[in-house]
């Protein structure tokens, strides 16, 4: 599905990338890991067209993604593309449900049936009752999970996630590993997940390291 050629990233005169190559087929779950400041969420913000490379591309079902403009990228990004990060990064001024419908709405569907799909979403991951709740009021495993719906909510092809476990206990860390892989078994979810999470690195289909801006296995 999605092809990574001689990816490279400075920042001033620090090379964070050093020329990866990557392929992700359909369905997978695949767990980066490598010490901090080895370039993998480097990797995973320019895979989600957070930032762009220096030199390299991007092949997204035969198109380079790069070869698009920001007026282009920003729906597809919106579209194909899922975030769950450390921090849920959940808007505080707006209820649980409402957080879930954003990227939705941003997508321009309309109230109601934006409201349905994230109801049905928040309902399979079983947290349809707290629909009402505020961010502050919501557990750190069902913050995640309102943060997993949302990311879900355009049916993207793809889900990034860095350090999703991060912030959670040992008892929700594993319940978000474990949503990730029935995920993935009832929707051919891809997921793409940079982890310092040994067991939920040993677990994914593939564990990829990254040394000093490469991926050395």
């Amino acid at each position: 599905m999605i092809t990574i050629k001689n990816l490279k990233k400075k920042y001033g005169t620090l090379e964070v990338l050093k020329g990866v190559d990557l392929t992700i087929e359909k369905g997978e779950v695949v767990a980066i890991v490598g010490a901090s400041g080895a370039g993998k969420s480097t990797l995973l913000q320019i895979l989600g067209t957070l930032d762009r490379p220096d030199e390299g591309s991007i092949i997204w079902e035969g198109q380079d993604i790069f070869a698009f403009n920001n007026a282009q990228l920003n729906p597809f990004r919106n579209q194909k593309i899922g975030f769950v990060f450390q921090f849920h990064n959940l808007l505080p001024e707006f209820t649980a449900l409402e957080n879930v419908m954003m990227p939705a709405l941003i997508a321009g569907v309309g109230k109601k049936e934006a409201e349905k799909k994230a109801l049905d979403l928040m309902r399979l991951l079983n947290v349809a009752e707290r629909k009402s709740h505020s961010p502050s009021e919501l557990s750190g495993g069902e913050q995640q999970r309102m943060a997993v719906a949302r990311a879900l909510i355009n049916n993207p092809q793809v889900i990034l996630a860095d350090e999703p476990s991060g912030n959670l206990d040992s008892h929700h860390a594993e319940e978000l590993h474990q949503l990730f892989f029935s995920l993935r078994n009832t929707m051919n979810q891809t997921f793409v997940i940079v982890t310092h999470n040994e067991k939920l690195a040993l677990q994914s289909d593939r564990m990829l390291k990254m040394v000093d801006g490469r991926i050395e296995s």
